[in-house]
């Protein structure tokens, strides 16, 4: 249940990532809410590793906004740089 729940949380983060960060991707949306799926669990990890979530319990959306953030502007600066051949 808790993968089930990290799934859509991450949906919806990606979702909002896209509007805390507008801008054009090079991936587009469905890359957007895969970012926003892997920030969840990024956030889901740490929260666990750091004690800040029980065993169970799903990470947080502010927590997993942060982390597709950040990953949504690495995803940038590392796509974004490849040479268009």
């Amino acid at each position: 249940m808790h993968i089930l729940v990290t799934l859509i949380v991450g949906l919806i983060v990606g979702a909002l990532a896209k509007l805390i960060m507008p801008g054009k991707d090079p991936g587009g949306i469905i890359v957007t809410m895969l970012i926003g799926i892997a920030g969840s669990f990024i956030a889901g990890f740490l929260g666990h590793s750091l004690g800040w979530y029980a065993v169970g319990e799903g990470p947080g959306i502010i927590a997993s906004i942060v982390g597709a953030v950040i990953l949504l502007a690495i995803y940038r600066l590392v796509v974004g740089r490849r040479p268009v051949v």
